[in-house]
């Protein structure tokens, strides 16, 4: 009987568990939205846009800035990074609602989303008049729209 009451006292946990862990994730006013692919794992929750000149047109004509993330899949530096703006639900809803989103694996040709060299992991951001804001920079001299982890925590 004692094997039993724990068995139950385990179930009873585990069912705590997993509906305490779907409610620590972000979802849209809107409701829960399908995973996109375009994500890459940075917010499933959001709605990616797929290509620069897609992005481009969705934020003039919803008057939202851009935020374009360049990284790769195996740099251990852009993976902390996804890590941490993925998991921050205050990031994610900021994100979903204020902006259009971007993430870009490969470079482009426009030579104003690498004003300072081509590194990962690095984010730009694009205003409505499709301006790049090139003087919204992170804490590097080195690499201007660098970030790291710890760097969410001055947003």
């Amino acid at each position: 009987k004692p094997i039993m009451m724990i068995k139950a006292a385990l179930l009873v946990l585990l069912v705590l568990v997993a509906v305490s862990s779907t409610f620590g994730k972000y979802i849209p006013k809107t409701g829960k939205r399908i995973p996109q692919t375009l994500s890459r794992g940075w917010g499933d929750q959001l709605i990616w846009a797929q290509t620069y000149e897609e992005a481009l047109y969705w934020s003039r004509s919803r008057n939202k800035p851009l935020m374009v993330i360049f990284h790769l899949e195996d740099c251990p530096h852009s993976q902390a990074l996804k890590k941490v703006l993925s998991d921050d639900n205050d990031v994610q809803r900021i994100l979903d609602e204020d902006f259009i989103v971007l993430n870009l694996v490969y470079e482009t040709t426009d030579k104003h989303l690498s004003p300072d060299g081509q590194y990962v992991p690095r984010i730009i951001f694009v205003d409505p008049t499709m301006t790049v804001r090139a003087d919204i920079t992170g804490r590097y001299a080195n690499r201007m729209y660098a970030y790291e982890p710890s760097d969410i925590k001055l947003c």
